[in-house]
């Protein structure tokens, strides 16, 4: 079988330990080096990387200021050791230029060549663009015209591009036509950092390496599944942003419909990346879609307002910093979604996001059917629920009923838990870390291909017009921060004669 540059040679020395791809060196390449996204998660996941020692020899860094190390020991998951950070330094290079300077990017390309024979990165390339969508275009162009994106034989280039990946169906389109034009399918690789959490990636473990769970995971068994994702935090220093996108924008094309394919999907024919992002994609495609007065039904906008948040008050979202005093942006969304399907036909998926909420969790609940009453005499009022914790404390577990010890037949709710920290003894990586090594050893499984944003597109477009509409909009409701939502949110899942489980 022919191997295209871009799949990187099997070790016959690791047969049978790992299936995983060995990350090879290369030259990381950052465009937006001096933004908050760099300093916050990237540097950190390098250097944790490195401290771990899975960062592979012959990686170096170019692109990012000199002012590093203090912003790595303030935002690294663990102490910066003096010793390593050294070593990790020595691989970091800054390259000064405009992203639309031409002659920039050739500067770029003789910088990379010498450092191919300097560092031992093989011709590897690995572009990060961390900077703001209006400037992808420019660098990728550029990458192109310099050359960049052309590699010799047995080496590989590729791009990382960060969210937002597109505004609306419309301009993921055109992004995926102007990366096209650079970049390949395959040579791409759009990040969401939520599939590089642990427990995230342990959705397909459990589903399909336990098989207790199989005969159960469909319409027979399942009552329904909630998603959420809160915050306590406000909108803070991202106003410009979120002015223009709001929280269906933010979280839910991308985070939260990411969780619901994991959760849904068919089992794959294997576990190559292609084979798990065609499940994926059949998952998004079949969301029901509403018609304009169904959306008003199902769908919950809120915005919060003065409040507290443990204890302290808070500004509403019309006075933070930059905010528009008449905003109808939402910080708030639940919704009610079906899947057309076999698996999930009459299932009602509930997903909930919001700002300025009394506690920040994000976790999945699978909530079983009720067990017949006539057993027992009684019909027992809690269901049993598989709940999968993302963050901050990763884990699963399972509520199950049990009879209380004493003379009396009473039956209660237990809770059988597993948790990553103490189960494995060592603190799980940050989603970043995963997500860089996964694209410099070519492992695309955690990242979204194109078809898959523009399907999730198709499914939040109408609901953006609904809302936007001159006449007849969907109303925008207001909840006071520290509380969990407006009560419309409450409404949409006492009408099917449940309720959002207490996190």
């Amino acid at each position: 079988m022919n191997r295209t540059a871009d799949q990187p040679e099997p070790n016959p020395l690791r047969e049978g330990l790992s299936a995983r791809p060995v990350p090879q060196p290369c030259s990381i390449v950052i465009f937006g080096a001096t933004g908050d996204l760099t300093h916050r998660k990237l540097v950190p996941a390098l250097y944790n990387l490195a401290a771990d020692g899975e960062l592979p020899p012959g990686v170096v860094i170019v692109g990012f200021r000199r002012d590093l190390e203090e912003s790595t020991r303030k935002f690294s998951r663990q102490p910066v050791r003096d010793e390593i950070w050294n070593a990790f330094a020595q691989s970091v290079f800054y390259h000064q230029s405009e992203f639309g300077d031409e002659a920039g990017y050739k500067r770029l390309a003789k910088r990379l060549e010498e450092l191919d024979k300097s560092h031992g990165t093989r011709g590897n390339r690995l572009f990060y663009l961390a900077a703001g969508p209006d400037q992808f275009e420019s660098i990728l162009k550029n990458l192109k015209a310099a050359g960049l994106n052309q590699t010799c034989k047995g080496s590989w280039a590729r791009v990382i591009i960060e969210k937002p990946f597109g505004s609306d169906l419309a301009s993921a389109r055109e992004l995926n036509r102007v990366v096209r034009n650079s970049f390949t399918e395959e040579q791409t690789y759009r990040i969401d950092h939520f599939l590089g959490k642990e427990t995230a990636q342990n959705i397909l473990v459990l589903r399909f390496a336990n098989a207790i769970f199989s005969p159960l995971w469909n319409t027979h068994y399942i009552d329904h599944v909630q998603i959420t994702a809160a915050e306590t935090l406000g909108v803070g220093t991202r106003a410009g942003y979120y002015e223009t996108a709001g929280a269906l924008r933010d979280m839910v094309q991308n985070h939260l419909i990411q969780l619901l394919c994991l959760v849904a999907m068919e089992p794959p024919t294997d576990l190559s990346a292609d084979s798990i992002r065609d499940e994926k994609v059949k998952v998004v495609r079949s969301l029901h879609r509403w018609s304009r007065s169904q959306i008003a039904t199902n769908v919950v906008r809120g915005q919060y307002t003065k409040g507290a948040i443990h204890g302290e008050p808070v500004l509403g979202y019309r006075q933070e910093q930059n905010v528009n005093p008449d905003s109808q942006t939402e910080t708030f969304v639940a919704l009610r979604l079906f899947i057309d399907n076999w698996r999930w036909a009459d299932v009602p998926v509930y997903m909930r996001v919001g700002k300025r909420l009394p506690k920040s969790a994000t976790e999945i609940s699978v909530h079983f059917k009720k067990a017949p009453a006539v057993l027992f005499n009684k019909d027992l009022r809690d269901l049993n629920v598989l709940v999968i914790r993302i963050q901050p404390d990763e884990g699963i577990s399972l509520r199950i009923h049990a009879k209380v010890p004493g003379t009396s037949f009473r039956i209660e709710p237990v809770k059988m838990d597993f948790h990553y920290g103490t189960s494995f003894g060592k603190p799980s990586p940050e989603a970043y870390e995963r997500l860089l090594l996964d694209a410099m050893s070519g492992d695309a499984t955690l990242f979204a291909r194109a078809d898959e944003v523009e399907q999730a597109w198709a499914f939040i477009d109408p609901i953006e017009e609904a809302w936007h509409a001159k006449k007849d909009a969907p109303e925008l409701y207001f909840y006071p921060a520290g509380s969990w939502g407006p009560e419309a949110a409450e409404d949409l899942l006492a009408r099917d004669d449940r309720a959002w489980r207490r996190l």
